[in-house]
């Protein structure tokens, strides 16, 4: 997996838009909120939300650490490329998306057409 793949992947998501933070950190938004960052180091790194029992499974997973300053709103941060199969990334980013559009107000959802 590379940081283009990840970029093209987040865009083809509805109404996504990136942004680039902290002076080098690639993040997907959607509505201003993100729902998934990258470095754009050369060894890429990934952070996404997670529910409850995705993130406890996935910390237990060699590559894949709980996210520094964003573990306790349950994101992880995939630090080895390989700790996750394509479709997984594709599963986990789109399941992040899912999870930061459910929480934005019902009336953003209804204007971004997602409810």
């Amino acid at each position: 997996m590379n940081i283009e793949w990840v970029r093209n992947f987040s865009l083809s998501l509805p109404k996504t838009t990136e942004d680039v933070k902290w002076g080098n950190d690639l993040c997907f938004l959607i509505a201003g909120k993100m729902f998934c960052v990258t470095g754009t180091g050369a060894e890429m790194m990934a952070s996404f939300k997670c529910d409850e029992e995705d993130f406890n499974e996935l910390c237990e997973r060699e590559g894949i650490i709980p996210a520094p300053y964003m573990a306790r709103n349950k994101w992880v941060q995939v630090q080895k490329n390989s700790a996750l199969t394509k479709s997984e990334w594709a599963h986990y980013i789109k399941k992040s998306y899912g999870l930061v559009a459910s929480k934005l107000p019902k009336k953003t959802q209804k204007e971004l057409g997602l409810s």
